[in-house]
């Protein structure tokens, strides 16, 4: 094969290598207007319409392809559909055919190597894919923005729209049950005055806050509750927003001076049926006072007899210690509900308060029992919360709710705004757990009423 753009081949060319009657035949063209000798062709004789070189891999329209001044003689790429240019997969490369005189150095645009594309298979010999069924499960075609039939496929992953509604929309039902706008008894009111300790000596544990959320959660639907602040630090009070500054009559002068309970506490604004006896830091020195005075373990119990009106619950928030005023509480009350946290520290101490409270009950206070185990800031994703509450429901048994307490950041940011998270964010799930708590309390009391004068 000579490198003049002709083939000695006898196919293309006549016997012996000598040209045809129709001179040599280029495998990149068919235009029978190129020269047959290797004379430069004239322009004019080339059709409008044609291009000088056609390449079976010319790149498609649009792609940029660099030129260089490359010799005449650079060997070409293969064409994999040419049987003449023999196997496919050959590494051999034949050279490429120059037009004019080969001796002159020709500028040309580089081709991108062949691609080998695979031989299509005939019409007889390709599958009939309109034969072939669909399988069951796979959803129509019906368009794009068509409406799909009465009888689209649905996955299992897909819920129907009356088992899943929108987040909101689940957001705002729980709120409206839980805040009850209509103010309708939902919760039932127990028999008899039910008055709850609410003591841990383990501070942090949720005592102050389990202590507004179940009171605002049972006073919403139809219970009279009243909270006693007994912790000088005033947090329940600042959580149901009620005043407690320096000069308020507090509980510290039921304690002291002998106040009567109704002459201190504060209808709760914005919550009807639930008042609170504040906490003031004079509560402080409650501690030392006490220890002088007549009957001091008894103090709180007679204000709260003497209380002219009908309370359903009474919840007293304690300090976190076991002094005179954790004891004060414990004699006032005839139940006793114990948060816990979901944490090793919190079961340390629970041993030493179960036995102060059997002290309490052997000593002052027989009607004194362990009724409600709360488990508080249980989170989910570590093993310890999880091997805590397992621990305490075997020990306590049906005395711990089946509610519990996730750890939320809407339960730790309503004090900041005066308000208990049943007000503040009512859709949270914060708000809809201590909810569960305190409809499992009221739902307790009335299964096993509590023997206590009205």
């Amino acid at each position: 094969m000579h490198d003049d753009g002709r083939y000695d081949d006898p196919r293309v060319t006549g016997p012996g290598g000598r040209p045809s009657a129709d001179g040599p035949v280029s495998r990149e063209t068919n235009f029978q207007g190129w020269p047959s000798n290797g004379e430069p062709h004239d322009p004019s004789t080339r059709p409008p319409d044609c291009d000088p070189v056609v390449r079976r891999d010319v790149p498609p329209a649009g792609a940029v392809r660099p030129t260089s001044s490359v010799p005449a003689n650079v060997p070409p790429a293969r064409d994999p559909h040419d049987p003449s240019d023999g196997p496919v997969n050959a590494p051999a490369a034949r050279p490429a055919p120059v037009r004019g005189n080969a001796a002159v150095p020709a500028r040309f645009e580089p081709q991108p190597p062949a691609v080998v594309v695979p031989q299509q298979p005939t019409p007889e010999s390709a599958p009939d894919v309109s034969a072939t069924p669909a399988p069951p499960d796979t959803p129509p075609d019906t368009g794009y923005g068509a409406e799909a039939p009465a009888s689209t496929y649905v996955s299992r992953e897909t819920p129907t729209r009356e088992e899943d509604d929108p987040p909101l929309a689940m957001e705002a039902m729980r709120a409206v049950q839980i805040l009850n706008p209509s103010g309708e008894v939902t919760m039932p009111r127990p028999e008899r005055t039910r008055v709850m300790c609410v003591a841990n000596q383990k501070g942090g544990v949720g005592k102050t806050t389990t202590t507004v959320n179940l009171a605002v959660a049972l006073a919403l639907h139809g219970n009279r509750v009243l909270v006693v602040d007994l912790d000088p630090q005033g947090n329940a009070s600042t959580g149901l927003n009620v005043p407690h500054h320096t000069g308020v009559p507090d509980v510290y002068d039921c304690l002291i001076d002998s106040v009567p309970l109704e002459e201190v506490a504060q209808a709760v604004e914005g919550i009807p049926n639930l008042w609170c006896v504040p906490a003031t830091i004079d509560l402080a020195g409650a501690e030392i006072e006490l220890v002088s005075v007549v009957a001091r373990e008894s103090r709180l119990a007679r204000a709260i007899a003497a209380y002219p009106g009908h309370f359903d619950y009474v919840f007293i928030d304690c300090p976190p210690s076991l002094g005179l005023l954790t004891v004060n509480a414990l004699v006032a009350a005839q139940e006793v509900l114990i948060p816990i946290q979901c944490e090793y520290y919190a079961l340390e101490g629970l041993n030493q308060l179960i036995q102060n409270i059997n002290l309490v009950r052997q000593h002052l206070n027989p009607k004194l029992e362990v009724s409600t185990i709360l488990l508080t800031m249980y989170d989910r994703r570590t093993r310890l919360a999880d091997a805590v509450e397992q621990d305490v429901r075997n020990h306590f048994g049906d005395k711990v709710l089946q509610a519990v307490i996730p750890r939320n950041v809407r339960v730790s940011e309503a004090p900041s705004y005066g308000q208990s998270v049943m007000t503040y964010d009512p859709g949270s799930r914060g708000a809809t757990s201590y909810f569960e708590a305190a409809q499992e309390i009221a739902e307790r009391g009335v299964k096993e009423p509590v023997s206590r004068n009205a």
